[in-house]
């Protein structure tokens, strides 16, 4: 059984269920599927997947780290909730990590990283580039950058390069296993509870009864 820290990072925030489990800072078992719906269901199932082969168990987890969006709006509360119920059934801090936070760790000088939140519009945040801007919702239009080696990961990047004079790349680390590596790393881990990053409203229409109220 693995000695060092063991950190468990997933994300539902979009199309896929994403899941790495860290032993210190080397990977140990990883899982990503595609999957467009049932997120809810298989998200508990791939977990105990991941730990069984790295031969582990829930209690030998010392910290959590969840994608906490922007994305999915049904996605992303299915991994927060389920990052929150396991820090406190297992008494272990669970950290929130930015998708686009995790799609540009790793990756050395200014970079942009964006996601398509559809109706024309992006996600998107800036790193290293001495004006950083996000996460924010807008139009591809809207992103002006004037940096040299400027990196583009993600939707539409070879466009983003091109109209921005930089390069675009792939992203270093599957979704789980760079939201595990900042999780681990997060030095404000044990003050922090995770919440959504919500930069657009649900799509679906809100109830007519009041909502329950959540306690702090």
């Amino acid at each position: 059984m693995p000695s060092d820290i063991l950190t468990l990072g997933f994300d539902t925030s979009a199309a896929h269920c994403a899941a790495a489990l860290l032993s210190g800072g080397d990977c140990i078992a990883a899982r990503h599927e595609e999957i467009a719906k049932g997120q809810g269901e298989r998200l508990m199932v791939l977990l105990e997947e991941v730990l069984g082969e790295a031969g582990v168990g829930w209690r030998n987890l010392n910290r959590i780290g969840v994608g906490i969006g922007p994305g999915n709006f049904t996605g992303v509360r299915i991994s927060v909730s389920a990052a929150r119920g396991l820090a406190l059934a297992l008494e272990i801090p669970a950290v929130g990590v930015s998708v686009l936070e995790a799609m540009a760790f790793g990756t050395e000088g200014p970079v942009l990283a964006t996601l398509d939140a559809r109706r024309g519009q992006i996600y998107a945040q800036s790193f290293g580039t001495g004006t950083d801007f996000g996460p924010l919702l807008c139009v591809p239009s809207d992103i002006s950058i004037d940096v040299p080696k400027l990196t583009c990961l993600g939707h539409e990047a070879d466009a983003f390069a091109e109209r921005l004079h930089g390069h675009a790349a792939p992203t270093i680390y599957a979704p789980g296993s760079a939201i595990a590596r900042i999780a681990a790393k997060s030095p404000e881990w044990a003050n922090k509870r995770p919440a959504p990053l919500y930069l657009r409203g649900a799509d679906a229409a809100p109830p007519s009864e009041a909502p329950p109220v959540i306690l702090p």
